[in-house]
Order: C-alpha cells, then structure tokens, then sequence
C-alpha cells in the first residue's frame, strides 16, 4: 500500500509541525499559533502557522480534542479542508464555557484527520429506494 505524504510548510517556527501524539491515534494535534482570549460563548478563529498540501482525492476533517473539550469546554466548530486549499490553516473555538478562557499559543486546540473521499456524479431522480427506516431522522432509535 502506497504511503500518502502530507507536505506542510510552516510559517510559524515555534509551533512546528502537527504530530500524533500515540502509535495509534488517527488524528493529528494542531497547535495554536497565538494567544487568544476568549469570552463566555465566543467564537474565536485561531491559525496554527501551517499551511497544508492535502493529497488529491484527500480531505483534511477537523474534530475536537478530549482535553480542550473536557477541561476547558471549549469546542471545535467543524472544519473541512481540501486539497487544492493553500492558506494558513486555521481552527475556528467555541468558548461554552461560563467564564473567559485563554488559548494560549503552543496550546494542542483540535486534531485533524484525513481521509480519502469519493467523488459520486450528482443525479436528480423521480424517486429513491424505500428503505425500512425511511423518514425516520433525529432520535428515531431512543437513548436505550
């Protein structure tokens, strides 16, 4: 199996490079390239000081990290990254917290992973296959 290369060029020298932080973890950490304060329910856009090279056929997801979310909750509003996006890659923070939060530069803020995508050619149609589920969306399968 061909091994993809994500080419990254960093523009801000003290955060270097995203990593995964165990053998076995499928995202990577992005680190938060400045100090940002953060108000009670704020949203705040943060740069890592990275710029990506996403290989084609390749989308770069962002999620939360467990530590910012559970220690801080402060939430990462999802982000999708493409290949052919050459600008600074930035995270986009929730404060939900109930005081001011600091995101301090260096901070691991959300980790990044990337996966292959497929492409399928959009088609209006008269009608789908009926499936059992149906229209059942939001909660239809319960709690238990």
């Amino acid at each position: 199996m061909k091994k993809e290369v994500l080419k990254i060029k960093i523009i801000d020298k003290e955060v270097g490079l995203p990593e995964y932080m165990n053998s076995g973890d499928v995202g990577f950490d992005l680190r938060a390239a400045e100090n940002k304060k953060m108000l009670p329910g704020a949203e705040e856009v943060i740069k890592t000081g990275i710029i990506m090279e996403i290989p084609k056929g390749y989308v770069g997801l962002l999620r939360d990290r467990a530590g910012i979310v559970t220690k801080m909750n402060v939430h990462t509003v999802a982000g999708t990254f493409d290949s052919d996006y050459r600008g600074e890659v930035s995270v986009v923070l929730v404060n939900l917290n109930d005081d001011e939060v600091l995101i301090e530069k260096g901070m691991r803020i959300a980790q990044m992973i990337i996966i292959p995508i497929l492409k399928p050619v959009i088609k209006e149609v008269k009608s789908l296959t009926e499936t059992k589920r149906g229209k059942k969306g939001f909660g239809s399968t319960g709690l238990k």
